[in-house]
């Protein structure tokens, strides 16, 4: 699947005059714009530059003066606009209130400008493509037009805020210590770049060069940019169109969804979970929350992925008005777009790996083909030697010895992998848990003493239904079907009963049940795990998060013992 970038928001119509709105449309619209601080001046102006359809945007910063200004190529404003630009409520991208849910721009309130000029002195350089010459205007504190001059200039739009917050001398002392302001302005300028990867980004600092960002048809590019340690072959991306009927929704609907992958990268915190719709970084709990389920036992604990969703939502499904800032938002359908972002990331995880390339010598990839789930009944306690369990082999590795009783050294087509077999093999039993549950009766039931109250509502959450059995004792007369023969077994129930749901407790089923290292594997067991591996959906980590697989390429094979040289030279010829 070629992922397709998504399209940003079409730029503002120059030709559209800006003109005051109607009192009613004002009333429908929610509290005014709000410039708290020095990010939030950066986020309006960059907003309209990527309304105009700018493609490349310079922002130049001097904080110690509060002095920002922001340059783009945009297309710019004819005077009559200019004078228009910053009277409260003025704005061409809007006109009735049927069009507040036909929003197809960042900003429509007509407010942002008449904001700025209230907390700084503001001045506009603008001039059409049309035109030989622009114009530049200073505004009021009011947003009315005190001065035109024009001035020699490139097409496009050049926005200049000064002293700012001077007027309200409260609001300057209460702004955090330069270092966190750059931070916040850095946040905004990768967010909004992240939602436009296809824009050149440029940020200058006291008249040195800040920041810059190299655009790139997705934002694939546009991450190892913003994370040094990343490379973009540890990242994987994908498009998918939404199959709802187009009369229902007016317009074509879409999910961007770019990861990490599991085994390359994590994070301490959830501070790379992000959430973009129609061109906006927006916070959405409910799909932040439902990111973070689909990488659930694929990373280890209390590490967090990173996951980047681009939505293109109907503008009538849509309602803007939550905060002043448009930083969160009520969307329609939200329990459908839930499930199918969850649905999109763990298809991205489960996506033929074979494809991405090694990014640097020895680094862990895990090339490996992802087939057709097994159709044939699987026994997990089952010997792995005891025939094929699946009809069709993948055939893509090829066992060759065991290492140490722990890992399995396999040739792939293009170097050598070694895997760890108890993880493997835990990933396996996993999924296959968790398409097979069944509890099955015990022909003697366990008896397990001591039980607290917990841990009895753990066994009945589980369904094993625990009976009493006399004093402070009760009856287990039925177990998840791989641990039914185990000479473990209590031992195992008690750890069932220590808490969590029923994931968790196939987790440790898995766990308990797989192939102890140290265990010696013949060739066909080896073989056997290997294809089974190769099956699972996930098969990258194990459901605690620990890589599975480490890989040697062919390609670094031969860098190191620099088999690129001729022959001539490496006998010293």
């Amino acid at each position: 699947m070629v992922p397709i970038p998504v399209a940003d928001s079409p730029p503002t119509d120059p030709s559209r005059p800006i003109q005051p709105l109607p009192g009613e449309v004002v009333h429908s619209i929610a509290a005014g714009e709000v410039i708290d601080s020095l990010a939030a001046a950066v986020r309006e102006l960059v907003e309209n530059s990527l309304d105009a359809g700018a493609t490349h945007i310079t922002i130049a910063l001097w904080p110690e003066q509060g002095r920002v200004q922001v340059a783009d190529n945009g297309i710019a404003m004819a005077l009559d606009n200019l004078h228009q630009a910053a009277i409260p409520h003025s704005t061409s991208k809007i006109r009735t209130q049927a069009d507040l849910w036909q929003v197809h721009s960042l900003g429509f309130r007509g407010e942002a400008l008449h904001s700025l000029a209230q907390a700084a002195q503001l001045e506009i350089c603008s001039r059409p493509s049309s035109d030989e010459s622009g114009w530049r205007v200073n505004y009021s504190a009011q947003g009315e037009p005190l001065a035109t001059i024009p001035v020699a200039m490139a097409p496009g739009s050049v926005v200049t805020l000064t002293h700012l917050f001077d007027r309200w001398p409260a609001r300057r002392q209460r702004l955090p210590a330069i270092p966190r302001q750059l931070a916040q302005v850095q946040r905004v300028l990768y967010h909004c770049a992240l939602a436009h990867p296809t824009v050149t980004w440029a940020a200058q600092l006291n008249d040195r060069p800040w920041l810059a960002l190299t655009p790139s048809p997705t934002a694939r590019g546009l991450v190892p940019q913003m994370v040094r340690s990343l490379a973009e072959t540890d990242l994987h991306e994908g498009w998918q169109a939404v199959p709802w009927a187009e009369e229902d929704i007016g317009m074509d609907k879409g999910i961007y969804g770019l990861i990490g992958l599991p085994d390359r990268c994590h994070r301490p915190r959830p501070d790379w979970v992000k959430v973009a719709v129609n061109g906006r970084l927006v916070m959405v709990p409910e799909l932040e929350q439902c990111l973070l389920q689909a990488f659930r036992h694929t990373l280890p604990r209390h590490r967090y992925p990173l996951a980047f969703i681009h939505l293109t939502v109907a503008p009538s499904d849509i309602d803007w008005n939550r905060r002043p800032d448009k930083s969160t938002l009520y969307l329609h359908q939200l329990d459908g777009w839930v499930k199918l972002c969850q649905s999109h990331i763990e298809a991205l995880l489960g996506q033929n790996a074979a494809s991405l390339p090694d990014s640097h010598q020895q680094q862990r990839v895990t090339q490996l083909l992802k087939t057709a789930e097994p159709g044939g009944a699987y026994g997990p306690a089952g010997d792995l030697s005891d025939g094929l369990p699946y009809r069709d082999r993948p055939g893509s590795l090829r066992a060759i010895a065991q290492v140490h009783s722990r890992y399995i050294l396999a040739e792939q087509a293009d170097g050598l992998c070694l895997i760890e077999q108890h993880i493997a093999h835990e990933r396996v039993l996993y999924e296959r848990l968790q398409d097979q549950w069944q509890l099955v009766p015990l022909a003697t039931p366990v008896v397990l003493e001591g039980l607290n109250e917990k841990q009895l509502e753990q066994f009945q959450r589980l369904d094993l239904a625990p009976e009493e059995f006399g004093p402070n004792r009760w009856a287990i007369r039925q177990v998840p079907e791989p641990l039914c023969d185990r000479d473990d077994l209590p031992d195992a129930l008690l750890e069932l009963s220590l808490g969590g749901n029923l994931d968790t407790a196939q987790v440790a089923i898995a766990c308990r049940t797989a192939i102890r290292n140290g265990t010696p594997l013949n060739l066909p067991t080896m073989q056997t795990l290997l294809d089974d591996w190769q099956r699972t959906r996930n098969p990258r980590t194990c459901p605690h998060g620990r890589p599975i697989c480490l890989t040697l390429s062919e390609s670094s094979l031969a860098r190191f013992f620099r088999r690129s040289w001729v022959v001539g030279k490496s006998h010293g010829i």
